[in-house]
């Protein structure tokens, strides 16, 4: 059994990935990272997909190049949902609901910028449909351009990296291949931890006092 045979939505992202090569890959991550209808591509799969084929040797591109374009898309990508949020303001999400646009997205893209501040940047860009939407909250919330665009950075680098690596390494792995996404979400609930506790420390000090 080979280690793309292990999952539906790795066979599909293969597929993606066969018919649309390296640059249909750049234009997927570009979207899903900075175009509100982008929300519902297969980020996480499509990484972790490419490094297997580039472990396999059926996707010929160096590994370090790899991770390079997807970096520089991933950012590129960031940085458009940034400005579309930035020059719309909160009209974009006045938006009425159409086939790919649901208020949900937005709510819950919201609580999540609510509750990590400019930590969301980098947390959000390991959760689908968050990844699509946090950016141009940033941008709807006025939050500084070079603080954002250093947050962008370091998410981009470690989301990029992360999850192409885990595929590279570990995509043989049937536990891991059929769970990517989960696994992707847990990590991000770890490293959100210190968060939550620190959030819960000053709503408890609120409550003595």
């Amino acid at each position: 059994m080979t280690p793309l045979s292990l999952s539906g939505s790795l066979l599909d992202s293969r597929h993606l990935i066969e018919a649309f090569g390296l640059l249909g890959l750049l234009v997927i991550v570009f979207a899903e990272c900075g175009l509100l209808v982008g929300f519902f591509l297969p980020g996480d799969t499509l990484l972790f997909t490419a490094g297997v084929l580039v472990s396999t040797g059926n996707l010929s591109t160096p590994l370090w190049l790899l991770i390079a374009v997807l970096f520089v898309a991933a950012v590129a990508g960031n940085e458009c949902g940034y400005a579309i949020g930035y020059r719309t303001g909160p009209a974009v999400f006045r938006r009425s609901e159409g086939r790919f646009f649901r208020q949900e997205h937005v709510d819950r893209a919201r609580a999540f910028f609510d509750r990590y501040g400019a930590r969301a940047v980098v947390l959000g860009r390991f959760v689908p449909v968050i990844r699509t939407f946090i950016t141009v909250m940033a941008g709807v919330g006025r939050m500084p351009h070079r603080r954002y665009f250093l947050y962008n950075m370091i998410g981009a680098a470690l989301w990029t990296a992360g999850v192409t690596l885990l595929g590279y390494f570990l995509g043989h792995v049937a536990f891991i291949a059929d769970h990517i996404e989960l696994l992707v979400i847990g990590g991000v609930l770890v490293a959100a931890l210190p968060v939550a506790v620190e959030l819960l420390r000053q709503v408890l000090r609120r409550a003595a006092r």
